[in-house]
């Protein structure tokens, strides 16, 4: 079934678009919540104007994206923790930890952005972390996690020798 899409729908369209979708998803869904309708020609003029502000608004978003990941390139996370020993942590370093010491440095990053495919992190050392900042952009930062009790200086030497 064809529809006019009457608000941005992840993973579907934008606002204005008209888009195929199965029978059931446009009955159950799209047209009782309002977000689509039949597409007719006066449907598809009343929308124009709306769909190039909100077409330009998602673009100047997007480059504001880019210019948080140009800038976060060489960001660096470092967090304390208490372990043992043996360098394990008691508890591990969260999504909402990384994105929280990355909000402190002055990135508008959110927690959601955070992808830890291993999970948490539940060791001391150095690890990567991907952050998702749109669905084609992804940014590479570096996570440090020291015990509370050492240096991070003392954790830098160690990872140097490392490599």
């Amino acid at each position: 079934m064809k529809l006019l899409l009457l608000e941005d729908v992840e993973m579907l369209g934008w606002l204005g678009d008209v888009v195929e979708v199965k029978d059931g998803y446009a009955r159950n869904c799209l047209v009782p919540q309002g977000l689509a309708t039949v597409p007719t020609e006066k449907n598809i003029q009343s929308l124009a104007d709306e769909k190039a502000r909100r077409a330009e608004s998602r673009q100047l978003e997007h480059e504001q994206k880019e210019q948080l990941a140009a800038s976060m390139e060489e960001a660096e996370v470092v967090l304390a923790a208490k372990a043992n020993e043996l360098g394990h942590l008691f508890g591990s370093v969260a999504e909402r930890d990384i994105a929280e010491n990355l909000r402190q440095q002055g990135f508008g990053v959110q927690d959601a952005m955070v992808r830890m495919p291993n999970g948490h992190i539940k060791e001391l050392g150095a690890h990567t972390v991907t952050l998702k900042i749109a669905p084609d952009l992804d940014v590479v930062v570096r996570v440090i996690v020291v015990s509370q009790d050492e240096t991070v200086d003392a954790v830098e030497e160690q990872t140097s020798t490392e490599e």
